[in-house]
């Protein structure tokens, strides 16, 4: 019964791709037999320099990061994918015009929905609603990179981690922030010993309260003046 539920499951997710209603008997049903749900701890690399070409993926529940890292160590978050988002830099080894490594980190608990890549590769090859809809999803991808490359190279820090509190705030829905000065520093493309001085400023400013591992948005307003 439990495989059944999943088969639903994942047919009733698969039906709202975009390219769905072009898809052949033939190609509905490979994309049903290979797909599957794939559960990742926290912090887990889920794709990488090393790890698997998993294939095109869905956030069913929790958070990825994508980030490039340096020879010393140093990440920049190029993105993030929410739930009932989809992400095609998991499949990177099938598309040749993407000639740079990318790292992708459950941020959460996460359980993915995922293509795996010889099926998505066969389909993009025949059909070509769905290989539209793969390099669609790749411009999307590219326009965040710039984005966040946008920010660091031309935005003062004060305003990228104001816009960070707030993307953080809509998206959980909470005030109450739970993530370390490192994680942060992570996903602003800073080292923490900023981010630190930043919020204690915020603080001063009385825009956060600071708590181990917690940042409490006291003053919504001020920070979206931080973020204009």
């Amino acid at each position: 019964m439990a495989d059944l539920d999943h088969c639903r499951e994942f047919g009733e997710i698969l039906e709202t791709l975009p390219f769905w209603p072009q898809l052949s008997e033939e190609e509905s049903d490979l994309l049903r037999r290979s797909c599957n749900l794939r559960h990742f701890k926290k912090d887990t690399v889920i794709h990488g320099y090393e790890e698997e070409c998993l294939g095109m993926i869905r956030v069913a529940s929790g958070m990825l990061r994508v980030a490039i890292i340096s020879e010393e160590g140093r990440e920049i978050t190029l993105l993030r994918v929410s739930v009932g988002e989809y992400c095609v830099l998991s499949a990177a080894c099938m598309i040749h015009q993407i000639t740079f490594n990318t790292q992708i980190t459950a941020e959460d608990d996460t359980d993915l929905l995922v293509i795996n890549t010889a099926a998505f590769k066969w389909l993009t090859e025949r059909n070509v609603y769905a290989r539209c809809f793969m390099y669609e999803l790749f411009t999307e991808h590219f326009s965040e990179v710039m984005w966040t490359m946008e920010q660091i190279l031309f935005m003062g820090y004060d305003k990228r981690l104001a816009l960070f509190l707030a993307e953080e705030w809509e998206r959980t829905g909470s005030p109450k922030l739970h993530m370390t000065h490192e994680q942060i520093a992570r996903n602003t493309g800073s080292a923490r010993e900023v981010v630190s001085r930043m919020l204690r400023r915020f603080a001063e400013d009385g825009i956060v309260s600071i708590s181990r591992g917690n940042i409490f948005l006291k003053d919504p307003e001020k920070l979206k003046n931080l973020t204009v």
